[in-house]
């Protein structure tokens, strides 16, 4: 798919409803409305090529489980924007930026390497939580846990997608 397939009216109602999601959690879309477009039409592009809104900032492999770190708001938006004022392709920034208190900086790379991927150790948490009878789930992108059968179809804290939970516990 190229970019003239993806309408301006479609990258307009998702520019609106990301904004709109976006503040209601507390976040903050780049005040330039052209480059911030130009990021969701690249999103879509993604969406449509791949099946789910990979960030345009990285290289998705296109296997949705290899790259669910990396469907936007990716895993390192919350530690980018708390570091940096921004997250590494910019779509969202901190209210420091936003306000001109905090200078935009060069963001590195967060994502480790395939074979770098960090193990969640379970085994030392798992003691201290022996009460609990049902699995706990762990939202990937802000740390939001639940304990519950099976994890919400959207994470209450980030709206992010079920997919994007992880057995804690």
């Amino acid at each position: 798919m190229s970019m003239a397939d993806i309408s301006k009216e479609e990258v307009n109602r998702f520019y609106q409803n990301l904004k709109q999601q976006a503040e209601s959690a507390g976040y903050h879309l780049n005040p330039d409305e052209s480059f911030t477009k130009e990021l969701l039409e690249s999103i879509l592009i993604n969406k449509d090529r791949y099946g789910y809104g990979a960030c345009p900032c990285r290289l998705a492999s296109g296997v949705k489980e290899d790259d669910l770190d990396l469907i936007c708001p990716c895993d390192y938006r919350d530690p980018d924007l708390n570091e940096f004022g921004a997250c590494y392709c910019g779509l969202y920034i901190s209210s420091e930026v936003l306000s001109g208190q905090k200078k935009l900086t060069s963001i590195p790379e967060r994502r480790p390497g395939p074979d770098q991927r960090p193990k969640l150790d379970k085994s030392s948490q798992k003691s201290a939580l022996t009460n609990i009878s049902l699995p706990v789930w762990r939202c990937r992108v802000c740390g939001y846990l639940c304990a519950r059968e099976e994890p919400p179809e959207t994470c209450p804290i980030c709206k992010v997608g079920k997919e994007r939970f992880e057995r804690f516990l």
